[in-house]
């Protein structure tokens, strides 16, 4: 298995920071991401974050269907 780049680490940990900071849980946002038409099960999702492979409209789809409109990348 490839060993993961610093930057998909830098994703993962922003994306997982960010519902963190919201009080989403995994299952929350599979929830959230079909109420904005993007069907994806919690293990995949799950899956996604713990790789950090995923793909930059994912990262969008996430931060937009839990409400972030702002990210701080310091």
């Amino acid at each position: 298995m490839a060993q993961q780049t610093e930057w998909e680490t830098k994703a993962a940990n922003l994306l997982k920071a960010e519902l963190k900071r919201k009080g989403v849980t995994y299952a929350q946002l599979v929830d959230k991401l079909a109420d904005i038409g993007i069907e994806e099960k919690e293990a995949n999702v799950r899956n996604k974050l713990s790789r950090g492979k995923f793909s930059a409209a994912f990262l969008l789809q996430c931060l937009y269907a839990i409400g972030s409109s702002q990210l701080h990348l310091d």
